[in-house]
C-alpha cells in the first residue's frame, strides 16, 4: 500500500487542514463543513492524476476537438456521518461517480473507555467488482473503522483499485492500514496530514476532536 501525505509538502490543503484544527474557527460548523468539502475537492483533483486515461473527439460549434478524459468507473464510498461533507468535495469533482455508504461506529467496550470496538450496522452501494473505489473517512485513528468498511464494501465486489482519503490520520492508524493492507498494490492512502500519536480513548492528538459532531452538532 502506497502512502500519500500532503503535509509534507506545499499547498493549500494546509490552510484548510490549520482552519479545521483551530479551536475559534471550529466554532462556525458551515465553515468547518466546507473545509472537509474543499480537502475533499482538492485530494479528488490529485486522485485524478493517477486515472486511466484516452482521447476522445468532442464536437464544438467551430468543429472537433481532441480531449484525454478518464475511464474508470468511480464509486465514492463514504462512513456515515462525519464522511459527509469530505464526500460532498469528492462528488462535486466526480460528478458521474456511483456512490456507496456505510455506517460504522465505534463504541468502548470497557467502563475504563480503553478497548475500542467498530459495528457496521448499514450498507449501500453498486456492484464494485472492476470499479475504482474512493473510501472517504475524514479521521483515521485506528484504522480499524477504515478496513471494516472496506470489507463491508468488498462482499458486493472487488474493485480494480482503492484509494482511501482521510484528513487527519494518527500514525497508529496509517500503520495499521499498512499491515492490513501489505502486498496490496493496487490501494493507495491519501491523508491531508498524519499525526503522531492517540489518546487514551483512541481520539487522534494533536487531531481535531470529533469531526461528526463538529460538523453535524452533537450526538446522544
Amino acid at each position: 500500500m502506497k502512502v500519500i501525505d500532503f503535509s509534507v509538502t506545499n499547498s493549500v490543503i494546509n490552510r484548510f487542514v490549520a482552519e479545521l484544527r483551530d479551536v475559534n474557527i471550529q466554532q462556525d460548523r458551515m465553515r468547518f463543513r466546507r473545509n472537509l468539502e474543499r480537502i475533499g475537492e482538492l485530494t479528488a483533483y490529485e486522485i485524478s492524476k493517477t486515472l486511466n486515461y484516452s482521447e476522445v473527439e468532442v464536437n464544438t460549434p467551430l468543429g472537433t476537438a481532441t480531449v484525454s478524459t478518464y475511464n474508470d468507473q468511480l464509486v465514492i464510498g463514504t462512513v456515515f456521518r462525519a464522511g459527509l461533507p469530505l464526500h460532498t468535495g469528492f462528488l462535486n469533482i466526480f460528478d458521474h461517480a456511483d456512490n456507496a455508504f456505510v455506517s460504522a461506529y465505534r463504541y468502548y467496550k470497557d467502563k475504563e473507555c480503553r478497548e475500542v470496538d467498530v459495528h457496521i450496522e448499514y450498507i449501500a452501494t453498486p456492484d464494485l467488482n472492476g470499479r475504482t473505489l474512493l473510501l472517504v473517512d475524514p479521521m483515521l485513528a485506528t484504522g480499524e473503522s477504515m478496513e471494516l468498511a472496506y470489507k463491508a464494501f468488498v462482499t458486493r465486489g472487488k474493485p480494480a483499485c482503492t484509494h482511501l482519503v482521510s484528513v487527519i490520520a494518527s500514525r497508529q492508524g496509517v500503520e495499521h492500514l499498512e499491515q492490513a493492507f501489505a502486498g496490496h498494490d493496487d490501494v493507495t492512502l491519501w491523508c491531508a496530514a498524519i499525526d503522531p500519536e492517540l489518546n487514551s480513548r483512541s481520539y487522534i492528538v494533536p487531531g481535531l476532536g470529533d469531526a461528526g459532531d463538529l460538523a453535524f452538532g452533537e450526538k446522544l
